[in-house]
């Protein structure tokens, strides 16, 4: 018998028809039943896909299991993070082998006259608990007998006597807010549901403030939660109607001040509220009106109070300027926005904080991010000094600020890249020694035998796309090799340099692993941002694309075993890709994709929708951006065409590209293909947007694509 005789058949999907109708263009959907997430026979349905799915890659099991093995062997189970002191406890992280979530702990601080001493981290061995460690959260013992479990968000009282967390047990980022009284371990009868990212206290520990999303998903108020109060009272400090605006809120360095944040791609406003009186409103600080995108950190100079604020005014990189608080009741033409740190065509500044004594700068020069440190004293004035910026060796690498409390003689650095596991460094602020507290252990693991270097695609538009490839030292362009090509390319999202264990598990198999730049990520600064979204969205898909071309025609890969892999809005490129170049590929793996973009944004009434249309523009009012979109989203394009390998990995409780996307997506691809190449859905039936929970249940995740990806490549020993 032919393989074609044995092979499995996939799930028929009926055909119901809808139409979709606007801009006098009527678009016949046939699929969209299957957004009836309740419904028998949808569920019925995605069940089948898993079940044809597993059929589909059963050759597959042992490779992923060995790759999950592999993935555990390397990785030092029971560790622990580097100890940061807040107040009067140094707080850390255990994880424990054989268990899937972290345990957070902390042990008191003591305070002498030796400033370096009492900021030196206590000895803590992984494994072995010390002297007075208190448990704040176990969460192994909280996710006992739940199907998921995902925390948004920890605060601990000023007092240290109180935890404010954040539970999500269905992984749809709705969280539980509960409190617990960590003096007895019991919990407080405070409990509110459907709470979102970020928790604060109010200074005196009797408040704490929470976030709450709308029918959208998008966070709309910020409350305040009296505690020993019934949660129905809570009160509103602040809510945002506009539909495509992202409300969020932040605590200052000295933590009297609570900054709350409303934007979008484009814009911002924030406003502070005075958490030193509980009467208190919040106070307008920058106004969305002037239209500039902006993020504000307070600061106390000799002067006084005032405001660092990092901002694109007249700046497409952004500068930083000092707003004083006496300025800030002045109408906005007459305010006087002190110079910081000028705007640069190179350099890209991401983002600020601060300690009593210096201002911290994020910035992003030749694609990679770093930090740059800058005396407080005489900030904005003549007397400014020099920032400064600790050095690596390496050319490719990510350095981010981990920490920085305002009465702290040094700042917290973390340090990674493609083959350095993660270090935790201290840096002393007053005179620069930077101290390795720790570098992330690997087993079995030596940098040496790998290599990661920066090429540059050509567009065909003349654009130079950096690519970095990663791959085993004794690989090279010298004769064609299996090549897995990953991407993403939206938000301003920069794919920066990391370490990763289950990389590893390819890049051994004589895989080289390649990440496009592609624009509409944030690696080259924001034009190469702008360069790529909403009416030049498309040129994402073609970076892909040439970038793909670029090492077939430089020799690094095969052109009949190449696969391409993204996720989320990577997910929508990798839709994109298929519908233009599907020769390219052995095949793709698309993970939670953005594949119905244009649905899902029509509907304002979906999760986040309207908040997309800063990124993609609004094809609802305009109508030269619904025939755009209309032109790449992968959906309404697939055709009949050799579609490669596809596998379409989601969750059904993802909130933010719902199961339906690649449910439909898939159902066309296997209704419009010329070729005869499985395509696959698999879903997790109580996972989020990450994917089932819990640590062994990600590796297992990683193991499934990346065997997906081997096998697909060739290089599946099942198949002799």
């Amino acid at each position: 018998m032919s393989h074609a005789e044995h092979a499995p058949i996939a799930p028929q999907t009926p055909k119901i028809p809808t139409v979709r109708s606007f801009h006098g263009d009527d678009f016949v959907d046939n699929y969209e039943w299957l957004r009836a997430k309740d419904n028998p026979e949808v569920r019925s349905h995605l069940e089948a896909e898993n079940a044809y799915a597993d059929v589909v890659t059963a050759d597959q099991g042992p490779l992923r299991e060995t790759i999950f093995n592999e993935i555990k062997a390397r990785t030092v189970e029971t560790d622990l993070s580097v100890p940061a002191r807040k107040r009067g406890w140094w707080y850390f992280t255990r994880t424990a082998e054989g268990s899937q979530y972290a345990i957070h702990s902390r042990v008191a601080a003591t305070d002498t006259a030796d400033l370096a001493a009492d900021w030196t981290p206590p000895a803590i061995e992984a494994g072995v608990a010390i002297d007075g460690e208190q448990i704040l959260l176990d969460g192994n013992q909280e996710a006992e007998g739940k199907p998921f479990f995902s925390l948004g968000g920890m605060a601990v009282s000023e007092d240290g006597n109180l935890l404010a967390y954040a539970q999500d047990n269905a992984g749809d980022e709705r969280f539980t807010l509960r409190i617990k009284d960590l003096r007895t371990g019991e919990l407080l009868p405070d409990e509110i549901e459907n709470v979102f990212y970020g928790l604060v206290f109010s200074p005196d520990g009797t408040r704490v403030f929470y976030t709450v999303v709308d029918d959208s998903w998008r966070p709309h108020q910020i409350k305040a939660h009296t505690l020993g109060t019934d949660p129905a009272t809570d009160t509103v400090i602040f809510q945002e109607d506009d539909a495509g605006m992202w409300l969020g809120f932040d605590l200052s360095a000295d933590r009297t001040e609570l900054l709350i944040s409303i934007g979008n791609s484009e814009y911002s406003e924030t406003l502070s509220l005075d958490l030193l009186d509980a009467q208190g409103i919040p106070r307008m600080l920058v106004a969305r009106e002037h239209r500039i995108l902006h993020s504000v950190d307070p600061v106390i100079l000799d002067s006084g109070r005032a405001y660092v604020i990092t901002h694109d005014r007249e700046a497409l990189n952004n500068m930083v300027s000092l707003l004083r608080a006496d300025q800030i009741d002045l109408p906005y033409a007459q305010q006087r926005w002190e110079t910081v740190i000028e705007h640069r065509d190179t350099v890209k500044i991401e983002g600020t904080a601060a300690t009593a004594t210096h201002l911290l700068i994020a910035v992003r020069k030749d694609t990679t991010e770093r930090i740059q440190i800058l005396p407080l004293a005489g900030l904005g004035t003549a007397a400014q000094q020099e920032a400064v910026e600790p050095a690596f060796d390496e050319e490719l690498y990510t350095a981010s600020l981990a920490n920085a409390e305002l009465e702290a003689p040094m700042i917290r650095l973390t340090y990674t890249s493609d083959f350095t596991p993660a270090r935790v460094y201290d840096y002393t602020l007053a005179d620069g020694t930077l101290t390795l507290r720790k570098q992330t252990p690997v087993n079995n693991y030596d940098p040496e035998k790998y290599r990661a270097t920066r090429e540059w695609a050509t567009a065909e538009d003349g654009t130079k796309i950096p690519l970095t490839i990663l791959r085993r030292a004794d690989v090279s362009n010298d004769a064609p090799n299996p090549v897995l090509v990953y991407g993403y390319g939206s938000y301003e999202a920069s794919m920066d340099p990391g370490f990763g264990i289950p990389r590893l598990s390819l890049l051994d198999r004589g895989v080289v692993f390649v990440i496009a730049h592609v624009r509409g990520g944030g690696e080259m600064g924001r034009a190469w941002y702008l360069d790529g979204k909403k009416l030049t969205k498309k040129n994402t898909f073609t970076d892909f694309v040439d970038a793909t071309k670029h090492l077939i025609d430089t020799g690094w890969a095969d052109p009949a075993r190449i696969v391409a892999l993204g996720g989320s809005a990577g997910g929508l490129l990798m839709g994109a890709v298929a519908n233009l170049a599907p020769q390219l590929y052995a095949g793709i793996i698309a993970q939670v994709p953005f594949v119905d973009a244009l649905t899902s944004i029509l509907d304002p009434e979906l999760p986040l929708s309207a908040l997309e249309w800063e990124e993609w523009g609004n094809p609802i009012e305009d109508a030269q951006v619904y025939d755009y979109m209309k032109s790449y989203s992968p959906y309404e394009n697939v055709a009949a065409l050799p579609y490669p390998k596809i596998a379409a990995v989601t969750s059904l409780n993802d909130t933010r590209v719902l199961y339906v996307e690649p449910a439909k997506w898939v159902a066309k691809l296997r209704e419009e293909t010329t070729g005869s190449a499985p395509i696959v859905m698999k879903i997790e039936m109580d996972g989020g947007h990450g994917g089932a929970s819990g640590r062994y249940e990600g590796w297992k995740t990683r193991a499934w694509d990346y065997a997906f990806a081997l096998d697909t490549l060739g290089l599946n020993p099942a198949d002799g």
